[in-house]
């Protein structure tokens, strides 16, 4: 059943691609506006909780332990650390507070349990939670829904086929399983991709393609750009072509009508007439703050200026 609604959809986003641009982002408008309030994009603050020394090779990432990208190790912050950031994030009109620690999967124990206290305070102040932590089992997925999680994230990067040109340490399928498991707890499913790792179209089509299978499909689709970081693999790649994502943002709109789509990483290569064509494709998201857990994001004095030229009062 898996494989059929893949190929139903992988042959659809195919065909949507190929459209002439205008009318793709046409038709990805009208979806947009049937399902959603166009002036509403949901604002999201990502703290790095624990950093560096991964275990895992993922090509794209300067957190791994495979390379040497000068990155200085931490490990898990305190909750006060965690409480005060949250303050500070909803001070500047994030809706929800997300947390990443460069763990390759989640172990009982005490720092689990920190991250658990973490999630109480975010909701504490009122704010969606969301972490990210690697892979998980049932267990832990209940444990992280009881207290009080409303997402997930875990994303699958990139097509079946070309994922295992960057990770090896971890299967496609571990990362279905970990979804499976968030979505049998009961959180909801972030999960989106990263474009300009050398990956073709259809790659990227392929992943849009095994997020829209998912049934029920998942609320919330990330789409990064790459950030070459000295020391990776991938430190050369060359730069996605902007009408690239927003063709990308069009199709994954299309074909996930409920979805928030998120322009994630990489937006400070994004000119402000790039960011309003992706929003106007579909994309409803976006992380706010100076810093996505290791790398550079626009200040929140940038976003305030871009939502003010879109007509928004306040970011």
């Amino acid at each position: 059943m898996q494989n059929r609604r893949m190929e139903k959809h992988l042959f659809r986003a195919s065909k949507l691609y190929s459209l002439p641009l205008l009318d793709l982002i046409y038709q990805a408008h009208e979806v947009h506006r049937a399902n959603h309030n166009p002036q509403n994009i949901q604002k999201c603050s990502l703290l790095s909780i624990k950093t560096g020394g991964c275990p895992e090779d993922c090509s794209y990432c300067p957190q791994s332990a495979h390379y040497d990208t000068g990155l200085e190790k931490q490990s898990l912050v305190s909750l006060e650390s965690v409480r005060t950031a949250v303050k500070h994030a909803k001070s500047e009109g994030a809706e929800r507070f997300c947390m990443g620690a460069a763990w390759r999967e989640v172990k009982d124990g005490p720092d689990f349990d920190r991250v658990l206290e973490m999630i109480k305070i975010v909701k504490a102040e009122g704010l969606e939670a969301c972490v990210t932590l690697g892979m998980l089992t049932a267990n832990q997925a209940q444990k992280l829904k009881e207290a009080g999680l409303d997402a997930y994230n875990h994303n699958l990067d990139t097509s079946r086929e070309f994922y295992e040109k960057i990770i090896h340490t971890r299967t496609f399928d571990d990362r279905l399983n970990t979804l499976k498991a968030v979505r049998n707890a009961g959180i909801t499913i972030c999960s989106g991709g990263i474009l300009g790792m050398g990956e073709s179209p259809q790659d990227r089509l392929k992943m849009l393609a095994e997020l829209a299978s998912l049934n029920p499909q998942p609320e919330s689709v990330p789409l990064n750009l790459l950030i070459p970081v000295e020391g990776t693999p991938l430190a050369k790649a060359a730069p996605v072509d902007p009408l690239d994502l927003v063709r990308l943002v069009a199709v994954a709109r299309i074909l996930m009508p409920k979805t928030r789509v998120r322009l994630s990483a990489g937006r400070l290569s994004l000119s402000v007439e790039a960011q309003v064509l992706a929003f106007y494709a579909g994309a409803n998201s976006i992380f706010l703050g100076e810093k996505l857990l290791t790398r550079p994001n626009p200040t929140v004095d940038e976003d305030a200026v871009l939502f003010s030229q879109l007509g928004q009062v306040s970011v």
